[in-house]
């Protein structure tokens, strides 16, 4: 059996995307067969896999990453290559084709031994391979009445992604719009296999976390225990790549929620009494992590620090406690604005109806972001504001959601509460009397310079409840107790 695998990492078998495509062109007739012109003949789904980029101008390319809808059909480690999925519309039969790129006997002296035909078949079982610049020939041979392009604008980075083109294309009926919400969704709920491969990478990804827990002290730099994390996951779990930038924020860094940037790289002295509030996330072919730890950097919570952290720490416990399938999203969201609105108003830092805090939009203060996010082959997964979805709500402390729906058992789903100290936030509420009557000014501003908390688990939502992958220390004692244990070596 054909599997990727990474050293003793996970084995993902190629059974795993044999079937994402048996599903994909069932959902695709499912959707599409009773508005088609025809009732016989070949459906052709065609697409087009990454391609390698270069460094600017250079002769230096990035380390390439698969196109994730290419991947989540063909799961092919190469760049440059195509894939079509025939279809028969009467009898629903399926036949895969991937194409490869046909390179000159000097590629090998360079990049090793060419691959043949038939190798490429074996190790990524599909029915027929051909070169690239087949493809033509192929397309003339099968026929199609219709071949379905991707093509369509991500929802949290408003990016479009641009159909391909390819030789001979005029003489084909063809649409680019059919098919991006069709596979968007079948993207949302998660196969077996695919669920283990997310198992995996949450694990590699939270024993990692913990050993940067154990690292982590006043005087370290942040980017060494992004470094620690990056060297676990490749050297323990076999995952080259990450699955976004690390955001390993101390002090008031842990409240910039993208922190980690070009313009500052995770680049300050640890010191004592900070917060460290560290997102990271490994990636195992193709396939994301998203898990994020905050603690303190001295391995003691301070009495302020305890009481922000178990104020969220109460928000994520609301969360995966009411989560399940059948569920609003919005609602949990506002479930963990709730919980967090009263544990504050409990420590004395809000006064007032915690309904009507809710209403005026205050949790959005101190959680400028949505609850989580989908997660799959994407950090940020596909399927949040598809079209027979609900769509982005209006209100200011509910429009950040990258997802309106209502949660299905299968989905894969981030749970990410947090509560920040962000100066220009915090002047902004100060300066709206439909706000700052909820606030004891006094212990608000006292939190200037805190930094943040945010607690992130990665989720299975089941029919009764969740599956929490991300398993690491949660709770002010359990993390205490952890960073007792000290790791002093990086490597």
């Amino acid at each position: 059996m054909a599997a990727f695998q990474m050293g003793s990492g996970h084995a993902v078998p190629m059974s795993l995307f044999r079937n994402n495509r048996d599903r994909a062109g069932k959902a695709i007739l499912k959707e599409l067969l009773p508005g088609l012109k025809f009732d016989d003949g070949n459906l052709l789904v065609l697409l087009e896999g990454g391609k390698d980029q270069s460094l600017y101008n250079t002769d230096v390319d990035y380390v390439f990453r698969q196109e994730s809808y290419f991947q989540y059909l063909f799961g092919v480690k190469e760049p440059g290559c195509y894939g079509i999925l025939t279809i028969d519309v009467k009898t629903g039969d399926q036949k895969s084709v991937l194409f490869v790129p046909r390179f000159p006997d000097e590629y090998g002296t360079w990049m090793g031994e060419l691959l043949g035909l038939q190798e490429f078949k074996t190790m990524y079982e599909v029915d027929e391979v051909f070169y690239v610049d087949e493809m033509s020939v192929y397309l003339e041979g099968a026929s199609p009445k219709l071949i379905l392009t991707l093509s369509g604008t991500n929802s949290d980075s408003g990016l479009t992604l641009q159909p391909p083109d390819f030789a001979g294309k005029e003489k084909y009926v063809t649409d680019c719009d059919l098919l991006y919400p069709i596979l968007s969704e079948c993207r949302v709920i998660k196969s077996p296999e695919e669920i283990e491969v997310l198992r995996y990478v949450a694990k590699v990804s939270s024993d990692a976390h913990i050993k940067v827990m154990r690292f982590m002290r006043p005087g370290r730099m942040e980017f060494e225990g992004e470094s620690l994390f990056l060297h676990h996951a490749y050297s323990v779990g076999g995952c080259r790549h990450a699955s976004y930038t690390c955001i390993c924020g101390s002090g008031t860094n842990s409240s910039i929620l993208h922190y980690g940037h070009a313009g500052a790289p995770n680049s300050k002295p640890v010191q004592d009494g900070d917060l460290c509030l560290f997102d990271m996330g490994a990636n195992y072919c193709g396939y994301a992590a998203d898990i994020t730890c905050t603690f303190p950097a001295n391995g003691k919570f301070t009495d302020d620090q305890k009481f922000i952290y178990n104020a969220v720490l109460d928000a994520r416990n609301a969360v995966t406690e009411s989560a399940r399938d059948g569920v609003s999203w919005v609602d949990m969201h506002k479930l963990a604005g709730r919980v967090l609105l009263q544990r504050l108003k409990e420590g004395g830092m809000l006064k007032g109806d915690v309904e009507e805090m809710l209403e005026a939009g205050v949790s959005g203060v101190f959680q400028p972001h949505g609850l989580g996010h989908l997660i799959g082959l994407d950090v940020h997964d596909v399927g949040g504001y598809l079209p027979k979805e609900p769509k982005r709500p209006a209100e200011p402390w509910l429009s950040k959601l990258r997802f309106a729906r209502v949660l299905r058992a299968g989905m894969y789903v981030t749970i990410e509460p947090g509560c920040y100290f962000i100066n220009w936030l915090m002047d902004r509420a100060l300066a709206d009397p439909n706000i700052a009557k909820f606030i004891n000014v006094d212990m608000f501003n006292r939190f200037r310079n805190f930094g943040g908390v945010r607690i992130e688990d990665d989720v299975l939502i089941t029919k009764t409840g969740v599956e929490n992958f991300a398993i690491v220390p949660r709770t002010v004692e359990d993390i205490e107790a952890t960073m007792t244990c000290k790791y002093d070596s990086p490597v």
